[in-house]
């Protein structure tokens, strides 16, 4: 168990709330007067952390936090008093959530010992704006760069092949039969490999709802490389997102397409690091208890 003093953790806590902040003020901001942003508010619309409990700084299992303010702490959830101080009560969090953790270790493991594929270009987005003019299109506020017509050119020439059920589930009827793939839940553990963007950003999921066994040092690294990724993912996508400052990436070109998986590579070596790191917090936390 290592003891961290009152002092130390307080600023560690103050400076993770800055580091959150940049991010989630200006979401807070938006959404008190009904603005949106198609690229930054994804992180905290459709995942559920919030923001106030994403602000929260934990410190992870295996650390005892020293002093007086760290009392309150013993009130929260999966947290316990110890001595003069309070850690994460990781026995408790591994018995109540053992599910979510054997879950997220079989996806971290299987996904990091697959070969990442890099022949999607993006077209999950592209896919789920299939035949607009009689689907409508998800992003209702957002104009398609190519037009209706231009958008359903690009997916009846293209080889689709999405593997992720979370990308997957949001193609327009018609765009589903022309995936090579039908990705469901049950064989998520067998399709998600680490070249895909949206397994990519679900570490960031998958960290949160280990929440508090790992430290919030890793989670928000998670949420940072899925910030990055989610701005790669609209710039590819077939909206025009000109009004908010985003240059496409134009995957129905062949520069476009070798930009598209220069980015992708380098996202995929990061989250391959970012799921080796995981995995390590997580068995390291587990043996704690």
């Amino acid at each position: 168990m290592t003891h961290c003093s009152e002092a130390d953790w307080q600023d560690q806590a103050q400076r993770h709330r800055e580091r959150v902040s940049r991010f989630s003020d200006p979401y807070l901001e938006r959404r008190s007067r009904g603005a949106r942003h198609p690229v930054e508010d994804f992180l905290f619309t459709y995942y559920n952390q919030k923001p106030g409990r994403l602000l929260r700084w934990h410190p992870g299992a295996g650390v005892l936090l020293d002093g007086p303010a760290a009392r309150e702490r013993a009130g929260w959830k999966y947290y316990v008093a110890e001595g003069d101080g309070v850690r994460v009560d990781a026995r408790r969090f591994a018995e109540e959530r053992r599910e979510a953790i054997d879950f997220a270790r079989l996806i971290l493991a299987r996904t990091a010992a697959r070969p990442a594929q890099f022949g999607c270009f993006g077209l999950h987005e592209w896919a789920m704006a299939y035949r607009s003019a009689v689907n409508g299109i998800r992003h209702e506020y957002l104009q398609l760069r190519l037009g209706a017509a231009g958008t359903d050119d690009v997916v009846e020439a293209a080889r689709i092949r999405c593997t992720h059920v979370d990308a997957f589930r949001f193609y327009t009827p018609e765009a589903v039969p022309l995936n090579e793939l039908t990705p469901t839940r049950e064989t998520q553990r067998d399709l998600e490999q680490p070249g895909c963007l949206h397994a990519n950003m679900d570490l960031y999921k998958w960290a949160y709802k280990l929440t508090p066994l790992l430290p919030s040092g890793i989670v928000m690294d998670c949420f940072e490389l899925s910030w990055r990724i989610r701005t790669m993912d609209m710039r590819a996508s077939p909206y025009d997102l000109a009004e908010w400052g985003y240059e496409p990436i134009e995957i129905e070109t062949a520069q476009g397409k070798a930009e598209y998986v220069r980015l992708q590579r380098g996202f995929a070596d990061e989250s391959q690091t970012l799921r080796a790191r995981l995995l390590e917090h997580l068995d390291r936390a587990l043996t704690d208890t």
